[in-house]
């Protein structure tokens, strides 16, 4: 897969190498610098070749071992300008919402741990074909996009399927009101929230609930998903927002700790769940 953002951090990788190469010294062998710089030959390589994000120090040491201190601003500029990059669902959806859910599945797949904050909607991993279908008609006629629901929840569903695999773990808390939230006819949400209470106890979930009613150390504020540690993902109504520096990665875990404290697992989650699912006229 290959996504703007990566494109941007292979073109630094690029850049790096050009630097070493062309050294006012001379060509520097890539040994020769994980020497002066104290790293594995292995991180050299990881950041020429667009696999590793480096950090501003990164950059800085990187500038002064191959004798061009002062090219550290524009790789710093370079950095900051894809640590928060911006995804317009303009762009993003001209062919639909099916191509997504597939860039989706590939980014989920290659992870193997999630943590994710849903204040609006029930998590998609966890999300029956009906109610999935009902979200995206409704970002349909808000964005205006093509007509691919089913496409789109196709793809959506065989993403569950992480869920069934060895190794992997949905760390998901959900906010009470996204329980709650009439995205989809009654009859719809009432599956959704059976299909829900039977995910508590799969070995490959850990599913939170903060009531509403619970005591709250943050704003339930925006949702997110944490993948690994190696991205975070952030949805606004005009765009997605990756992330990948490792201060605001820190940043969004520690959010997400947080609001873990007001949750309720197990039985008591179930209890929430089940009290939203006897509110809900069918």
């Amino acid at each position: 897969m290959s996504t703007d953002y990566q494109r941007a951090r292979e073109e630094l990788g690029r850049r790096l190498r050009e630097l070493r190469m062309e050294s006012p010294e001379g060509r520097i062998a890539g040994v020769q610098l994980a020497q002066r710089l104290g790293w594995q030959q292995s991180k050299i390589s990881k950041l020429e070749n667009g696999r590793q994000t480096p950090t501003v120090d990164d950059l800085r040491a990187w500038a002064e071992a191959v004798g061009r201190p002062a090219a550290f601003a524009e790789l710093q500029s370079r950095l900051r300008g894809f640590e928060s990059h911006i995804r317009s669902w303009r762009r993003l959806l001209a062919a639909g919402h099916g191509p997504v859910q597939e860039t989706w599945n590939t980014i989920v797949g290659e992870s193997r741990k999630l943590h994710v904050w849903d204040n609006f909607a029930i998590n998609g991993m966890l999300q029956t074909a009906d109610y999935a279908r009902s979200l995206f008609q409704r970002y349909e006629d808000l964005r205006r996009t093509p007509r691919d629901a089913e496409d789109a929840v196709r793809a959506r569903m065989r993403r569950q399927e992480w869920l069934y695999r060895p190794g992997k773990q949905l760390n998901v808390l959900m906010w009470e009101g996204a329980l709650r939230a009439q995205v989809c006819p009654p009859e719809v949400l009432a599956a959704q929230l059976d299909r829900l209470l039977g995910v508590v106890g799969m070995d490959t979930v850990r599913l939170g609930i903060v009531p509403l009613d619970a005591a709250l150390s943050l704003p339930p504020a925006n949702g997110f998903w944490i993948l690994d540690s190696r991205m975070v993902t952030v949805e606004d109504w005009h765009a997605e927002l990756w992330l990948d520096d490792a201060e605001t990665i820190a940043l969004y875990r520690r959010v997400w700790d947080t609001l873990a404290e007001s949750a309720v697992y197990g039985a008591e989650a179930q209890q929430v769940i089940a009290r939203v699912r006897r509110s809900i006229k069918v």
